[in-house]
């Protein structure tokens, strides 16, 4: 009966694992190249290797199969260490890591370049880039799925042009209907 038992509870896990969807996670390069083909939006995830809500991110929200899909779908998804040793050329300059230190590499390091330059000054934060690899917007802190929902919708279908006000964005806010599911 055991064996019976173990076999259903293994049946099922391996079940859940296919199932699960991944984000397909690219450099930022790649991104820009494949928008010069296929123009979509980045999503950018700005995170730091220390830092415990940017694990629940990827734990909770960017394997949540409603968000992959989507994502996967609409935007060419950058995965970006902001504390990391990478070296990126973006928008015709090269940004670096200067005072990176291999030591440090799994607790509080030194803050890449890129980082500053999108002023990225807490993590995680969700950086989105137009077609033209343009910025958009920084989305800071953990998100739940139905949470980041709301932006990858509204950046997606270009919802946030007209929103110069917090009374529009708290109108669009009161006003969304998600559908991703919770978990």
């Amino acid at each position: 009966m055991k064996k019976y038992i173990l076999l259903a509870l293994f049946a099922v896990l391996a079940t859940e694992t296919i199932s699960a969807q991944e984000i397909n996670w690219i450099t930022l390069e790649e991104a820009v190249k494949l928008q010069e083909k296929n123009p979509k939006k980045i999503m950018m995830d700005m995170y730091t290797s220390w830092c415990g809500p940017c694990k629940m991110l990827d734990r909770n929200t960017f394997s949540n199969k409603d968000v992959a899909n989507y994502v996967n779908k609409h935007y060419y998804a950058v995965k970006f260490n902001a504390e990391g040793n990478d070296v990126v050329n973006f928008k015709d300059r090269t940004f670096k890591n200067p005072n990176y230190d291999p030591a440090k590499a799994k607790r509080r390091n030194s803050g890449h370049e890129l980082a500053r330059y999108f002023s990225i000054r807490s993590y995680p934060t969700i950086v989105f880039l137009d077609e033209k690899a343009d910025f958009i917007a920084p989305i800071i802190g953990y998100k739940k799925p139905q949470q980041l929902e709301l932006y990858l919708k509204m950046f997606k279908k270009n919802e946030h042009t007209g929103m110069d006000t917090q009374e529009k964005f708290n109108e669009y806010f009161k006003n969304f209907k998600p559908e991703f599911s919770q978990i």
